[in-house]
This record gives C-alpha cells, sequence and structure tokens, in this order.
C-alpha cells in the first residue's frame, strides 16, 4: 500500500497544473529545453534562450550521490561498459586520421579532412550548390577506395545520377538510394557499408514511432541522434545536408548544432558563380576558415587564389578611378581577400531617405553613416545612400569600416580616389581608426595585386616593397590624406 501511495505522490508531482503549466515540483529535476538543449530551474512558457515557445519539459532528477541511476522515478543499475577508461597518453588515435577528400578548399575549411566518425552538416539556401558539392566528394572518395552511399530524400535516384553524368561525379563504388524512412537508411547502411554516408536531406527523413512530420523538431532530433550514434559505432563519416531559414540560420532544433561534430554553411547567390564554405563549428579543426569555389555547368571547382574575385574593372593600378569605390583587405581564418566597397549618394525629395546595404552589415554601416556625418560634416539627410560589396563577398569584419566610410565620401563629394589605393582599419564612435590584426599580411596582398598606396592604423608593422603605408589616427585624417598622390 505505501508503494502505492508512493508512486502516485510521484505521478501527480510531474503531472501538468491547471492551465496546462507543469507544476513546479516537477523542477527537482529541471527543466530542458527541445529545441537548443537550454536549462532552467524553473518552467516557463518560453524560452529563455532561443525564445521558443512551449518547448522546455521536465527532466528527472539527477541521482544522489552513492545513489543508482535514475530512470522513470526508479533506480536503474550501472550498465556494462563497452571499453575500459584509459589514460590519455594510452589513447590510440591512427584509427581517427584525417583522410582527404580531394578538393583542397573544403580540406581547407575541414582543417585537413575527413574524421573517421564524424557527423557533418552542411547548410544552405535551396539551388546554392549543396548536393552538387557533396556528390563531387563522394565521387572522390569512392575513387580514392573509401565507398560511398548517397541517400536522398529530395530527388530519385535517377535525377542523381543524371547529375553525376553532368559533372563527372560518376564511380562503380559510388552507391545511391533514394530513401525517406530511418529505418531503411540504416538498413542501406548495414547493407553497402560505406565509408561515407551523405544524407539530403535530414529535412526529408522520418523515423517510424516517432510524433510529428518529417522535417519538424522531434523528427529532426530523432533521425540526427540516430545517425549520430550509427556514425559513431561504425566509425562511418555522415555528411547531413540541412536547410535554411530566410534568416540564414539553420532550419530545425538548434539542438542539431550541438549533435553534430562540424557545421558548415555554403553560402552564394543563384546569379553568381561564387560560392564560399565557411566553418561555424569544427571540433577537429578552426572554426574560422573559408573555402572559395566557382560553379559551372560542368560542377563546382574549388579557387586557389581567390584575390581579385571581388575587384571590379575600376580596381588596382594603371585603371581609371570611379567616384564611391574604396578597396579594403579582409581576413577570413588565415586567409586575406582583397574585396571592394561601393557606395553611392543621391539627392531624393523622398521625405524618408532610403538606406540600402548590400553584402556589409546594415547596423555597422548605419553607424558610420552617423560617424561620417557627425565628425566629417558631410550631411546625408536629403539624400538616399546606397553602398554594396563586389562579387557577392559578405564583410562582416570591422576592418572593412574605413574603405566603408572612404567609399560613401567619395560618393558624396563625387570626387574618386586613387585606383591604387586600399584602406584598413576600424572606425569608432569618435572617429578615431583602431587597429585590426594581420595588417602585414593584408599589405602584401594588395600589393601583389598592384596597389601601392595604403592608409592603415598606427604602427602596421613593415611595408610590403614598393607600397606607400600612410598612418591614419583618426576619419579625418584619412579624409585628408585620401586624395594624395
Amino acid at each position: 500500500m505505501s508503494d502505492q501511495r508512493t508512486n502516485v505522490a510521484s505521478m501527480a508531482s510531474t503531472r501538468p497544473s491547471a492551465g496546462g503549466r507543469p507544476s513546479s515540483r516537477a523542477a527537482s529535476g529541471g527543466f530542458r529545453c527541445n529545441s537548443c538543449g537550454s536549462e532552467s530551474v524553473r518552467w516557463a512558457g518560453r524560452c529563455s534562450r532561443c525564445q521558443e515557445w512551449g518547448t522546455l519539459e521536465a527532466q528527472a532528477p539527477a541521482p544522489r550521490r552513492g545513489a543508482g541511476l535514475v530512470a522513470g522515478g526508479r533506480s536503474a543499475s550501472s550498465a556494462a561498459v563497452t571499453a575500459p577508461a584509459l589514460p590519455v597518453m594510452s589513447v590510440d588515435v591512427t584509427a581517427t586520421r584525417r583522410r582527404p577528400t580531394g578538393i583542397d578548399e573544403l580540406d581547407r575549411v575541414l582543417g585537413g579532412g575527413l574524421v573517421p566518425g564524424a557527423v557533418i552538416l552542411l547548410a544552405g539556401e535551396p539551388g546554392v550548390g549543396k548536393s552538387t558539392l557533396l556528390l563531387e566528394v563522394a565521387a572522390r572518395s569512392a575513387a580514392a577506395g573509401a565507398r560511398a552511399l548517397v541517400v536522398t530524400g529530395e530527388e530519385s535516384a535517377a535525377q542523381v545520377r543524371l547529375r553525376a553524368g553532368r559533372t563527372g561525379a560518376l564511380h562503380e563504388d559510388l552507391w545511391i538510394a533514394a530513401e525517406t524512412d530511418l529505418g531503411a537508411v540504416l538498413r542501406h547502411v548495414e547493407e553497402v557499408s560505406p565509408a561515407l554516408l551523405v544524407v539530403d536531406s535530414v529535412q526529408t527523413i522520418s523515423a517510424a514511432g516517432v510524433d510529428g512530420a518529417a522535417g519538424g523538431v522531434t523528427q529532426v532530433r530523432e533521425v540526427t541522434a540516430a545517425l549520430i550514434r550509427t556514425a559513431k559505432a561504425l566509425g562511418l563519416v555522415t555528411v547531413l545536408v540541412g536547410h535554411v531559414t530566410k534568416d540564414g540560420l539553420v532550419a530545425g532544433p538548434r539542438l542539431l548544432e550541438h549533435l553534430v561534430d562540424v557545421v558548415l554553411h555554403f553560402e552564394g547567390e543563384r546569379h553568381s558563380a561564387l560560392r564560399l564554405v565557411r566553418a561555424g563549428k569544427n571540433r577537429y579543426g578552426p572554426a574560422d576558415e573559408v573555402g572559395c569555389f566557382e560553379m559551372d555547368d560542368s560542377g563546382i571547382h574549388g579557387i586557389a587564389d581567390p584575390s581579385g574575385l571581388f575587384l571590379s574593372r575600376s580596381s588596382g593600378a594603371g585603371l581609371e578611378a570611379v567616384p564611391g569605390t574604396c578597396v579594403t583587405v579582409t581576413v577570413e581564418g588565415r586567409r586575406p581577400l582583397v574585396a571592394e566597397v561601393q557606395a553611392l549618394v543621391a539627392e531624393t525629395s523622398a521625405q524618408i531617405p532610403r538606406r540600402a546595404v548590400s553584402g556589409l552589415d546594415p547596423a555597422r554601416v548605419a553607424m558610420i553613416l552617423a560617424v561620417v556625418e557627425r565628425r566629417a560634416k558631410v550631411r546625408f539627410g536629403r539624400a538616399d545612400v546606397y553602398a554594396a560589396t563586389v562579387g557577392g563577398v559578405r564583410l562582416a569584419e570591422p576592418a572593412a569600416d574605413l574603405a566603408t566610410a572612404l567609399a560613401i565620401v567619395s560618393a558624396a563629394r563625387d570626387r574618386p580616389l586613387p585606383a591604387d589605393l586600399v584602406a584598413i582599419g576600424e572606425v569608432g564612435l569618435a572617429g578615431e581608426v583602431r587597429a585590426v590584426g594581420s595588417v602585414r599580411q593584408r599589405l602584401a596582398a594588395a600589393a601583389r595585386l598592384g596597389f601601392r598606396r595604403a592608409l592603415v592604423p598606427a604602427d602596421p608593422g613593415p611595408a610590403p616593397d614598393g607600397m606607400k603605408v600612410t598612418e591614419v589616427p583618426d576619419l579625418i585624417g584619412a579624409i585628408s590624406k585620401m586624395h594624395e598622390t
């Protein structure tokens, strides 16, 4: 009888109270968000981390010291270990050596290649080339002796075969399966025994017995967890294709990004051949590298030296300059990229002038406009202002602030900057030009393309041969020296 009362009390402590809200007594084990994985002591209708509604679920209380594991309110005995614990110096790492993909730019982002058992999430907008890139990776893996299996849930096997024939990604050890059921995917893995598994995409796979439709929070979480367990148990490299939202974020629960080992973002515009792969998370290498690719009818190809891709014809030595353009050098990972910022200032009769930005951070551009107007006395109250980059590159680094400011001033005054000038530096609210890292590498990359003058913050280090480097302490000093020959 006492056991019955205990069980009833335990069930009542986790039963939702009036109005559907869980009782505070369930908080003995805390609450966990099933979207982002964050934990909370108290229940709330909205997660304080990811701002999703109705995602907090009660968790079982943690076991007391000396007690067995708690599962479903009952004590459970410890399970048998799969492998004994070893000193860190005794752990064998030969089985986790990287295997190159055959695509140098992708290897750069991954940190040298694919690690056995790693789970990689590749996210990008529709039509950007995710499937084409991974089909090429799978074909090169098969050619190197590592069997590859591509599971597609969005296309038929015949459609994938046509793309493989068009891009030359054909090999007898490249296998293709069209499935949308998790059980069928795992059966294919068991029968084919691949070394590389590509799932295109994780939002199209569903698990039997799990609530919700394919692509929902619960389904994506369960499917990903099952694929991760399989990858770790078999040492299978698994690449998951993920969709993105209209804001550019990975679709589905944020917990998905926490579960996988590597998160790659595939960026590019449909009307541009340039594609960029950025590492947002990497447990096996750098998380700030970028790979450059060019996509055409024959497939996707890596670009070893992207310098000059983000410049217009008006940039560089010996060419005619145009008002409203300025060149800067940004650093992606350890790679300097020379890029051009363009600005246009046009008078308008509208009550509210327009501000349009492409390839730059709109908040930083708005801040730079305010600093230029306040410190340099350049008025934009009756003018539309447009700012953009060339070649579809996105400049999020503050080192592009000075070039953006000078391009806007040049457009407002309708006076071009010298064609062989680069500007590097962060602009503060007081108008000061702050120092940035890797100035020497930036200047060397600009000098290699024919730029002979540079405006930089104080103490830039030695200048490259043939380049005149001018230190500018603030925005006013930079504006006064930007037309000097």
